[in-house]
């Protein structure tokens, strides 16, 4: 009988401790649930913009290479020792000057003897007219001292084109560059002297899609710059290749401008900008507000948070502000927006956002829809800056 009563009380005592931390687990769970749920979001503090229809100037976007109006390298057509270097880098040139003097002492002591042999020729040739006319000559002996003579000129000709070749000269106006020859030295035919460039007048060549061909015409004003934000130099455009590249769809275009101060240099990178007629009421945002991810392209609306649960909404025409005067509570949401052109660090909205709403430009990335929020716009993004959206044409 003790046993039993033994047992039992020992089942009552384990019945009881098992049911406690039944209790106790249930009764923790409980009270953590009510702790969070009570616990408040912390508020994020974001820059915001509200959203206004917009002028937009459109454009294609492209970088191109930059080369002189006029440009060559300078080379050697005849072979011979250097004479004479007559210019030093970087001076200002004029067409014709004589820039190399190769020696030609050979030549110009041949140039005598062709003389007298023109000379020689044409005399014979006027006492061959002079016995046909007396008929004591023929006809085939006026027809043999016509060719001597001719055959005198030609030779002499020949040598006053060497002597051309030997005095390199140059070919146009412009600014000379650094002489690869030195005085003394025997050049072969094709040897480079220097680089000649005219930097008066500068060609840019860049490409563009082949679905912004249309948007092209010989004539259209296009802007150019060292840096993107920095588009300082304006030209034309002179030619659009009418032929497509099959490899990658692009066309190649060539635009003028002028460059009074020098200060671009043939081979340099440049950005190109070609500006399309202007377009009115557009909607656009600051890139940075945009979020491209794998589900699609979004932004953050800033909205006044919903009235909590037991709590009327003010009637209409009555103040939206609490009665201590404080600012209403704000939330963010999360909308799934289209995107579509880009200019500078502005980005087309196509759907998605309304005139009057108010976006997220900064702080985002530790928002969730419904997170609640306070407007700060004293920081800004860079200027400049993308975010999460990259560049392309406008």
């Amino acid at each position: 009988m003790k046993r039993f009563i033994l047992a039992t009380i020992l089942l009552v005592v384990v019945v009881a401790i098992c049911g406690g931390l039944i209790w106790f687990n249930f009764f923790r769970d409980k009270m953590i649930e009510q702790f969070f749920a009570g616990m408040k979001a912390p508020v994020v503090t974001i820059s915001a913009i509200a959203v206004e229809p917009a002028q937009w100037t459109p454009g294609i976007d492209a970088v191109g290479t930059v080369a002189a109006a006029e440009g060559v390298d300078v080379a050697v057509q005849a072979g011979g020792i250097v004479e004479k270097i007559l210019f030093k880098a970087n001076d200002k040139v004029e067409q014709g000057q004589l820039l190399v003097q190769i020696d030609d002492a050979v030549e110009r002591a041949g140039l005598v003897s062709a003389n007298t042999a023109v000379a020689v020729s044409q005399d014979a040739l006027s006492r061959a007219q002079a016995l046909l006319q007396r008929n004591v000559s023929t006809v085939a002996s006026l027809q043999e001292a016509q060719n001597n003579l001719d055959k005198a000129k030609g030779a002499l000709t020949q040598l006053e084109a060497t002597l051309d070749q030997k005095a390199i000269r140059a070919p146009f106006t412009g600014t000379i560059g650094i002489p690869k020859i030195d005085v003394g030295q025997y050049v072969q035919p094709s040897t480079v002297v220097a680089t000649l460039q005219n930097l008066d007048q500068i060609k840019v060549n860049f490409t563009v899609p082949e679905q912004e061909l249309a948007s092209l015409k010989i004539g259209q004003p296009v802007r150019f710059g060292l840096k993107e934000d920095k588009l300082n130099f304006s030209g034309k455009i002179t030619g659009i290749d009418p032929k497509i590249d099959a490899a990658s769809r692009l066309v190649a275009v060539q635009a003028l401008l002028d460059n009074p101060d020098q200060t671009l240099r043939p081979g340099q990178f440049i950005r190109v900008r070609v500006d399309l007629p202007v377009e009115q009421d557009v909607i656009a945002l600051p890139q940075t507000a945009v979020t491209i991810s794998l589900y699609g392209a979004y932004v953050y609306a800033v909205q006044d948070a919903p009235a909590a649960a037991g709590t009327a909404a003010p009637a209409k025409g009555d103040s939206a502000k609490p009665a201590d005067g404080a600012a209403p509570d704000l939330v963010a949401k999360q909308i799934f927006v289209k995107v579509g052109r880009r200019s500078g660090d502005r980005i087309e909205i196509v759907e998605g956002v309304e005139p009057g709403m108010r976006i997220v430009t900064s702080g985002q990335n530790k928002l969730s829809s419904g997170s609640p929020v306070a407007i700060d716009n004293s920081v800004q993004p860079i200027p400049g800056a993308t975010g999460n959206a990259g560049a392309s044409k406008s």
